[in-house]
């Protein structure tokens, strides 16, 4: 059964690459636009698979499971309330993005602001990316590919040395795949594998409640909420350590805002549509999956204390203890393929962002001004070379301190997130904010929140985020009156690479999108299931 698992894994990967691979052919490569931005073509399913892809992770998978194993379903906020920002994404974002003509998120920076503010931003968004982001994603994911293929024992070498063998077989192909296909090779490759994830990921939690129910799905469920109710309640206390119930109105929602909204490695899949229409479509697919991805993301965590009591090591086995306990032994290569896809497509994503804000916000306006659009798309994959084999190194260290640098990871996240929204939201709507009043909120963020994070370390950071969105609004707003620029800021029309006209659809399935956020909250609260 071993050598039929690693057959079918070998299999599975080998005929959605050769897929993808001829799909991407249709792209030129060897432009910029093409190797950054798939050539501008992806349609709304390829656009979805993408965006869905490069969010997934083993760190969520893993991380989100062996949270619910201790807290049960309040977990899903990080998931289920995204789908509002996504909406955000897709009917307010996106339109004035592509508006503007931009490549990149800091690309909007440059032309609201400057030139100065710009490249902050991008240093920011790079040097998260390749020194965190990139080896916590290689990291993690060899951990559970080692659980369920157990490579130390199968090679007969130590934990550490497996770790540093997947992640660099993960990051090898990872760059391969970026090199020979751009931004579509990794954007057709992630359309099978989000099918592959939604079909796998469902059946984790479904085979889980009927083993908990000696053969019955529903007796299964029966289980789950007569031993655990409480566990059923998405709705968490006001001083919950997970995510406290108020912060979904402000500092959940702003956090996601950033994410789904700002986030270069998100919103550059969207960039990538053939026009407005289709990127919306992807965006909004991507906002009914998120809803949907609770129920792999989080469920399976309250099944696996079901099944497993308090008997697990640590709350990061929950999950990966639940796939071998209720997954047939034949499914093992097809399943973790299908892991391999999650966990090679947020490294893909990662990757293509940090080259193209490299490339194009510094090799191409700094270094070498006058280089032809294939001198640009070279020098992509020079540094796609570089930031690849750099996170391949870093990620076997994180082993001698996972915990610790996962929360100096997150720490860092809010060291920008906040002011950074803040800087595009009122770059939107405001003619009066200004470059230098960004520069300030920038410094000001930095300083308080580092301060907050010394002195008000008990209090949950989604709450010291709440407060400070509001203020760095407030200063930039403040400082765009009190020091106005000399001429306030005219958007130029005619800028724009693609159609804009908007998906006809887009109003009413955005709104469906939010009422089934809050049918889902209605669902997991005492009002439903958790009572």
């Amino acid at each position: 059964m071993f050598y039929f698992s690693i057959l079918s894994f070998i299999l599975v990967i080998a005929a959605i690459w050769i897929f993808a691979y001829k799909r991407s052919r249709i792209v030129d490569n060897t432009s910029s636009e093409g190797y950054f931005l798939g050539g501008r073509s992806l349609t709304g399913i390829t656009i979805a698979g993408s965006i869905l892809m490069t969010n997934l992770s083993t760190e969520q998978i893993v991380g989100q499971n062996g949270q619910s194993y201790m807290a049960g379903m309040e977990v899903m906020a990080w998931e289920v309330t995204a789908a509002v920002a996504i909406v955000l994404l897709a009917l307010v974002f996106l339109p004035k993005y592509l508006k503007y003509g931009v490549d990149t998120v800091s690309d909007f920076i440059e032309k609201r602001y400057d030139t100065t503010t710009k490249r902050i931003v991008s240093i920011l968004f790079i040097f998260t990316y390749m020194i965190s982001f990139l080896p916590v994603v290689l990291y993690s994911g060899s951990l559970v590919f080692n659980k369920i293929f157990r490579v130390n024992q199968s090679l007969g070498i130590d934990a550490l040395a497996s770790v540093a063998l997947v992640s660099a077989m993960i990051g090898m192909i990872g760059l391969a795949y970026l090199l020979m296909g751009g931004l579509s090779l990794g954007a057709f490759s992630d359309s099978l594998y989000g099918v592959g994830l939604l079909i796998g990921g469902l059946s984790i939690p479904v085979l889980g409640l009927i083993v908990l129910g000696n053969g019955s799905f529903t007796d299964g469920f029966h289980v789950v909420r007569t031993n655990t109710p409480e566990m059923l309640n998405a709705i968490g206390a006001v001083d919950s350590k997970i995510v406290p119930w108020p912060t979904l109105f402000f500092g959940m929602f702003f956090n996601n805002l950033f994410y789904w909204c700002t986030n270069q490695m998100i919103v550059q899949k969207a960039f990538a549509g053939r026009n407005l229409k289709e990127g919306q479509k992807g965006v909004l697919y991507v906002g009914f999956f998120k809803i949907i991805g609770a129920l792999f993301l989080v469920f399976p965590g309250i099944i696996a204390f079901n099944l497993f009591g308090n008997s697990l090591s640590t709350p990061d086995d929950a999950y990966p203890s639940l796939v071998a306990a209720v997954l047939p032994g034949w499914a093992y290569g097809i399943f973790g393929a299908v892991i391999f896809g999650a966990i090679l497509s947020s490294f893909v994503g990662a990757l293509n962002a940090t080259a193209t804000l490299f490339t194009l916000d510094f090799y191409k306006p700094v270094f070498n001004p006058n280089a032809t659009d294939r001198q640009v798309a070279r020098a992509g994959k020079a540094v796609t070379v570089i930031v690849g084999l750099v996170a391949i190194v870093i990620a076997p260290l994180i082993s001698f301190a996972p915990t610790g640098l996962y929360n100096v990871v997150q720490q860092f996240n809010g060291l920008y997130s906040m002011p950074l929204l803040a800087v595009i939201v009122l770059g939107f709507y405001s003619k009066n904010v200004t470059a230098f009043g960004a520069k300030v909120t920038f410094a000001f963020h930095v300083v308080t929140y580092a301060l907050a994070s010394l002195f008000l370390s008990h209090i949950h950071y989604l709450y010291v985020l709440s407060v400070l969105f509001l203020a760095d609004v407030l200063i930039l707003w403040w400082i765009g009156k009190i020091k106005p620029a000399d001429k306030h800021f005219v958007l130029q029309e005619g800028k724009h690479k693609v159609d804009l006209t908007p998906w006809k659809h887009a109003g009413w399935v955005g709104a469906l999108a939010v009422v089934a956020v809050l049918m889902t909250y209605l669902v997991f609260s005492p009002l439903g299931l958790a009572r």
